[in-house]
């Protein structure tokens, strides 16, 4: 679609052109929802203007496409040829149902010799419950159908409504941070416009603003003149405070303000949290920083201060799934070069105390003694797996190993089938995602949602090293888990930490219980090597000499854990 615009020269045009961060292009993935302006000539003759949000589709990263769909009119939902429809792609659905937009069906990669277009236009019948005769057949590697999606755009999705002349009012659905001109605010431009000079109000805090550029993301930032009303751009106003910036705030003139704001979206709910710490204590202030300006640009991350006796002062975390813990610390460590320490992800658990009394926590640093609790609750999911079905056998045993139970499953055509699993959240945050797309050879898709707390039977997990514990490296784990988890990290630890002139225990326990013990062994000098022949006692003398340094230089002795060791723990190995 880019290319048939011309927006974009062919010398500069690339592959995924709208996928810009190198952790997108790397890993294959949208991680960021990103705006396009398309100027189209129809075949009447009139000329559009068509704004375009390329959306996610991973689970980890819907709350971007949720936000996506609240600034639109219509979308397109995208079927590949030969995989069908996939968990995730009935989750957006029924996302775009719920915000009551026009919906238009596209079969994409037409041109590959593995499509079954018939196949895939029955699963939009069944599956989706769209007309399948309305759908779009477009390749878009060969350009063969996209002009048709155009003119679909144009007849099918209505345009936007608003008046030029009514009290300019704005949504913020996006933001990043420029070095050189602060913060750049992405808006849907609802009712009036906005131009170069006007003096804006951000309608959350009351903050205002002389507008210094207004404009189109046209893949680069094109300067206009103004925004009227059904507009999607970018504001300029020379931001400096980070705080004042909020996705979802409302902006309007503070010369003829609008009378109430837009309603915004809906907070994000993290369901994995982690603690960040910098590997050099003096990267405090730098973290700090990073993470404000990576929130203006990922709304669902959110963090508070905290700290560690192993790792001094840090952040608390919470993201979305695991993925994003990933993409966020690729994100710190690539584009504002901090070292970082991640501890073990954990998930909310709901503790009652014997006095009757209620706490949510995702810390293990925070588990009280289990002495004083009654009951713990730990969060469950939905999870929605499409598989072809002769991967049905090992799926289940995956789901099985995580503690999950099978509550239907159905067919949705002859060889694809949909299973239905209740699981405990804290085992799909561990790696879960990766091990079913291995058993499935990549063709399994998986979408799942909150279904609320169930009781469970849970342990606080520590770790020694040296006869220290490391509160770093803490775990909430269900009974059950807990030998198999302590032997593996344990395994783990031993391969990370150097040995030194004495041994190191590495030890996982339970409250005073060790349920594991790994030992990294000493390097040993031989002292005995200039004593050739002689008696036997001078050579135990010698030995006993060297016994005694270990022993004093053990109890002086501390272990330095290196930055991969805490990440060791995490990987399960499988």
């Amino acid at each position: 679609m880019i290319q048939l615009t011309g927006i974009v020269s062919e010398r500069d045009f690339k592959d995924q052109i709208l996928d810009s961060m190198d952790i997108e292009r790397e890993r294959g993935i949208t991680i960021k929802s990103q705006t396009v302006s398309l100027p189209y000539t129809a075949e009447d003759g009139r000329e559009y203007l068509l704004n375009l949000i390329d959306t996610p589709g991973h689970v980890d990263f819907s709350y971007e496409v949720s936000r996506a769909l609240a600034s639109c009119e219509g979308a397109f939902i995208l079927v590949d040829a030969s995989q069908g429809v996939e968990a995730q792609t009935l989750a957006n659905l029924y996302m775009a149902m719920g915000h009551d937009l026009a919906i238009i069906p596209v079969i994409n990669k037409i041109d590959l010799p593995s499509a079954e277009i018939d196949l895939v236009k029955d699963q939009i019948d069944e599956d989706l419950g769209l007309d399948s005769e309305t759908a779009l057949l477009v390749s878009a590697k060969t350009g063969q159908g996209v002009e048709k999606v155009f003119e679909s755009a144009v007849k099918l999705i209505p345009p936007p409504t608003g008046d030029a002349e009514a009290p300019f009012q704005g949504l913020i659905f996006d933001s990043h941070y420029d070095s050189y001109r602060g913060t750049i605010v992405h808006i849907r431009v609802f009712q009036g416009t906005v131009q170069k000079g006007d003096r804006i109000l951000f309608l959350s805090n009351n903050a205002t603003y002389k507008v210094e550029e207004v404009g189109l993301f046209q893949i680069v930032r094109k300067p206009m003149e103004e925004l009227q009303a059904g507009q999607v751009g970018y504001l300029i106003a020379g931001i400096k405070m980070i705080s004042d910036v909020k996705c979802g705030d409302t902006v309007t003139l503070a010369s003829r303000p609008c009378e109430l704001p837009m309603p915004g979206f809906r907070e994000p709910n993290p369901v994995v949290f982690s603690s960040m710490y910098p590997v050099a204590s003096d990267d405090y202030e730098e973290l700090s920083e990073a993470l404000e300006k990576l929130k203006l640009n990922d709304a669902s991350l959110i963090f508070e201060k905290d700290a560690s006796a192993a790792l001094g002062f840090g952040y608390r975390c919470g993201f979305l799934g695991l993925l994003h813990l990933e993409v966020v610390q690729e994100r710190l460590e690539r584009e504002y070069d901090i070292s970082l320490i991640l501890t073990s992800p954990s998930v909310q658990y709901e503790i009652t105390g014997k006095d009757g009394e209620v706490k949510i926590i995702d810390n293990p640093s925070h588990y009280p003694d289990p002495a004083e609790i009654e009951k713990t609750r730990e969060p469950f999911i939905k999870a929605s797996i499409i598989i072809p079905d002769k991967y049905m056998g090992a799926v289940m045993q995956v789901c099985l190993e995580h503690r999950g139970v099978s509550t239907n499953y159905q067919y949705l055509t002859s060889n694809r089938i949909e299973m239905k699993f209740e699981l405990p959240l804290a085992e799909v945050v561990y790696e879960f995602y990766d091990r079913l797309k291995s058993v499935t050879q990549g063709y399994g898709s998986f979408d799942y949602e909150i279904a609320g707390y169930q009781d469970t039977d849970l342990v606080k997990l520590d770790f020694l090293v040296n006869g220290e514990r490391v509160d770093a490296l803490s775990q909430l784990v269900h009974r059950e888990k807990a030998v198999e988890r302590a032997r593996h990290a344990c395994k783990q630890l031993r391969e990370e930490i150097p040995r030194q002139m004495f041994k190191i225990a590495i030890q996982g326990a339970i409250g005073g219980k060790i349920i594991s013990r790994e030992t990294v062994s000493a390097y040993r000098k031989d002292v005995t090597a200039k004593c050739y022949g002689g008696d036997i006692s001078r050579k135990r003398k010698l030995l006993e000499k060297q016994k005694k340094g270990k022993k004093r230089m053990k109890m002086v002795g501390n272990v330095e854990i290196p930055q991969s060791a805490f990440l060791s723990v995490l990987k399960s190995g499988k």
